[in-house]
């Protein structure tokens, strides 16, 4: 019988972790010291060194903060003689601090990197207060911080699994300026660039941080260290797929050519893709034996701990050749900037060129953030339909069909024709916009993923959110009470796309990354929300008669068709500040673009406006057979006892009214 471990942290091993990891990142970021160029000046050694420092720290204490909430919302289980999430929440609230600190730090050293000066130097604080929030590199820094603040009060107080969970995600949400800040943001392929370089951090942070954070609670997950390495184990699959994937297209964005692999650059991504073969042989390693051996000695294996600890320490060298890759250029100075236009110097995107013949076949643009998503959306709900299958439950053909179609249709309004010249043109534009918000949704909430979900997914036990956990506590959460009411939903969806284009917003989805794929979100969001509403049948919120939700859906409509012809009827050219800037000669009249692009959505509205309202009427006439067949098995069961009993009410009440008459007679006899 194996003895049990004693409980608490095992900090000895963290610490004996994140050291090796910090030299070895030291020493990796040092190496490309000599290649960052200083424009306006040098702000001096200590500068360069603080900088250097405190984005080493900001990334480990940002994987451990990550790695403490993943464990505490989604991994580990949770009895009653433990304490495990109170401790992550203590871990994640140390780790958060740091990380906060690290960010502030950060932020002045980014100035000082940019400007030149050092914080000693006369009207340094100055600059850096009147000028933080008008760099693109230090502005997405605090935004980070911002993230992070918010996270560590969560994490604060204890608040459960869902503050875990909401924490988890805010710490997604911080990483993300990150891929806006650097080499990254000014590549020719910008867009992919930053993508690429978002998912690669998400990715390396949520692998490296659960590893981290499972180490360091050894102890205290015994005897369920086997159930926590058999869920992240999945995590890290995920991950290291996303990871490989992000890297290999930051690399073909960033070099020329193979030639460039002999440049420092090319000698520091080497590293990180022999570090990232080894990490997949040893998680491979992971899921083939440790596992099972985990189960086998009842959690107490120091073979895991070399294994994970050997593992962490490529992720140091790996985190050591990123801080590096982010302060060096790439190679060839014209994967830069490669687009001197007004076009690419307002959206980050080269100029397209004029609308060619059979633009809509021949157009095309790889948005590799939305073929991913995509990706990753059909194939998680075929593998569902196939777990379904194999234990031989049934899911409808034709509920597959149409949500591939769905996200087909998504991947080709984003790449194609709409998704090019939507970035410069209206009109493009609102057809992009009609098809992701009205007819996409169209086809993925008949598709009833949800309601796959709950059937494929299985049940967890032991206190902690799983999938479907989450998507049960979404579902019938009160924030979904109040979105999912239809009125709601109406509002949501027409409004915000009102408010959308006739305010700066339009301009910022227009001319920023972050604001496109927010715009693109919330499209696809609202317009979801609104569909499910009204034709969804997954699990959630008590439906509306059919009646009602027919008069919501004509009202919201006819909104919408008023919106469209104010756009149509409108002298004034709504986000000015980005059309009158193009300049291209190819492009038409800014207005009578915009002119059309209202006559777009008010009439491309009235065919998804037909489709809905034929599903909902079908879902009221369904309903009434339903409750009919219901009506009729019940008197098949009882022999019409209901309408006998009615019948008698009946017979009774003519009794009745036959005695009062009878008693009139005689009263009036008398």
């Amino acid at each position: 019988m194996t003895s049990s471990p004693p409980q608490g942290l095992d900090r000895r091993l963290g610490l004996a972790v994140l050291l090796p990891a910090l030299v070895v990142g030291i020493v990796g970021a040092a190496l490309s010291g000599a290649v960052v160029a200083y424009v306006i000046g040098d702000p001096g050694p200590v500068m360069r060194w603080t900088a250097l420092i405190s984005r080493i720290l900001r990334d480990v204490a940002a994987t451990a903060t990550i790695g403490f909430l993943l464990v505490g919302a989604f991994l580990a289980p949770e009895t009653r003689r433990t304490s495990r999430r109170a401790q992550l929440t203590r871990l994640a609230a140390a780790s958060g601090s740091l990380w906060l600190v690290t960010l502030v730090v950060s932020v002045v050293a980014e100035f000082a990197d940019i400007s030149g000066l050092a914080p000693t130097q006369p009207n340094f604080w100055a600059q850096f207060f009147g000028l933080t929030w008008e760099l693109s590199t230090t502005r997405m820094t605090v935004l980070a911080a911002i993230f992070v603040a918010i996270l560590v009060v969560i994490c604060s107080a204890p608040r459960g699994t869902t503050g875990l969970a909401w924490a988890f995600v805010l710490g997604w949400l911080a990483l993300m300026p990150q891929a806006l800040a650097g080499h990254a943001s000014v590549a020719g392929d910008h867009m992919s660039a930053v993508n690429g370089l978002a998912v690669h951090l998400v990715a390396v942070t949520t692998w490296a941080g659960g590893l981290l954070a499972i180490l360091v609670m050894r102890r205290s997950l015994h005897p369920h260290l086997a159930v926590v390495v058999r869920r992240f184990s999945t995590i890290a699959v995920w991950s290291y797929a996303a990871l490989a994937l992000s890297g290999l297209l930051i690399a073909w964005i960033g070099m020329a050519g193979l030639g460039d692999l002999r440049s420092g650059y090319g000698a520091l991504l080497l590293i990180k893709v022999g570090a990232l073969v080894v990490l997949g042989y040893v998680g491979w390693l992971h899921r083939r034996g440790m596992i099972a051996r985990l189960e086998k000695d009842d959690g107490d294996s120091a073979a895991f701990v070399r294994l994970a600890v050997g593992e962490l320490l490529l992720m140091g060298v790996a985190l050591g050749a990123a801080v590096a890759l982010a302060r060096t250029p790439p190679p060839s100075s014209d994967v830069l900037s490669p687009d001197p236009t007004s076009v690419y110097e307002l959206t980050g995107y080269p100029d397209p060129g004029p609308v060619p013949d059979r633009a809509w076949i021949s157009v095309w643009h790889n948005d590799w953030l939305w073929i991913a998503v995509a990706a990753v959306a059909v194939f998680v709900y075929l593998r569902w339909v196939h777990r379904l299958h194999k234990r031989g439950d049934r899911w409808p053909l034709w509920q597959s069909l149409i949500w591939v179609l769905g996200w087909a249709i998504f991947v080709y309004s984003m790449c194609g024709v709409t998704g090019v010249y939507g970035r410069i043109m209206f009109s493009w534009h609102m057809i992009m916009h009609m098809t992701v918000a009205m007819l996409v949704p169209l086809l993925l909430v008949p598709a009833a993923p949800i309601t796959l979900a709950l059937r494929a997914l299985p049940a967890r036990h032991d206190k902690t959110m799983g999938p479907r956990e989450f998507i049960l506590q979404l579902v019938h959460s009160r924030y979904l009470r109040v979105v999912a009411n239809p009125v709601v939903a109406a509002v949501i969806f027409f409004f915000s796309l009102a408010t959308f284009y006739f305010t700066p917003l339009f301009y910022y989805a227009l001319a920023t990354h972050t604001g496109h794929v927010l715009m693109t979100v919330h499209f696809l969001a609202s317009g979801y929300l609104f569909a499910w509403v009204l034709v969804g049948t997954d699990p959630g919120p008590r439906r509306w008669p059919p009646l009602v939700l027919l008069v919501v859906l004509f009202a919201t409509i006819s909104f919408h068709a008023f919106l469209g012809v104010v756009i149509t009827d409108s002298h004034a050219l709504l986000a000015p500040e980005f059309f009158t800037r193009l300049g291209l000669g190819w492009l038409p009249d800014p207005l009578e673009d915009q002119h059309k692009a209202g006559a777009i959505a008010w009439g491309i509205g009235e065919a998804p406006t037909l489709a809905l309202a034929i599903m909902v009427t079908i879902q009221w006439l369904r309903q009434d057979r339903r409750e009919t067949e219901r009506w009729d098995r019940q008197a098949e069961r009882d022999h019409d006892a209901e309408l006998a009993a009615y019948n008698a009410r009946l017979a009774k009440i003519a009794e009745h009214d036959r005695e009062l008459a009878a008693g009139d007679k005689t009263h009036q006899r008398h």
